[in-house]
């Protein structure tokens, strides 16, 4: 017997915003020349400089590389449903990832051109919203593990 419910819709929550991290722009840094934009992807110049000299393209290839493993690991998850140890643990490890994930992000965005502001994009609420969805995944996955573990004991 398998009980597959709410888990499965945290998880693809937690895929679905991971996703959008890893390819949507994660804000914008305006500078007296030019605008940066940044994504998981580098920091990339927007338009023609009015000004100074041009911006050179920083890759962040590891942020890519970390949230598109962080959407993976979730979906993973949602397919190994017959074996709850290695739901578990992919759970986890999702978890770590995203932490690396905020971690990474925050430390680019605000260490990344000294004296210019940052405005963040809202997407940058997805990890935060993922890390809870993994969690309360866990949770379930460890209540239906429960259940099983008891409704096996009574036959």
């Amino acid at each position: 017997m398998v009980i597959q419910r709410w888990q499965s819709v945290f998880l693809l929550i937690a895929v679905v915003l991971m996703g959008l991290f890893s390819f949507l722009s994660l804000g914008q840094i305006q500078t007296p020349e030019f605008t940066i934009n940044f994504t998981a992807l580098g920091l990339s110049q927007e338009g023609i400089s009015t000004g100074g000299p041009a911006f050179e393209n920083i890759s962040t290839w590891y942020l890519f590389a970390v949230s598109l493993l962080s959407a993976i690991l979730p979906l993973i998850a949602i397919f190994s449903f017959k074996n709850f140890k290695l739901q578990k643990s992919l759970c986890l490890l999702s978890e770590l990832a995203i932490v690396c994930v905020i971690i990474a992000s925050a430390i680019l965005g605000y260490q990344t051109i000294d004296g210019s502001q940052i405005s963040w994009s809202s997407i940058v609420c997805a990890p935060f919203i993922s890390l809870i969805s993994v969690a309360m995944a866990y949770q379930r996955i460890c209540a239906d593990q429960r259940l099983i573990r008891d409704s096996e004991r009574l036959r």
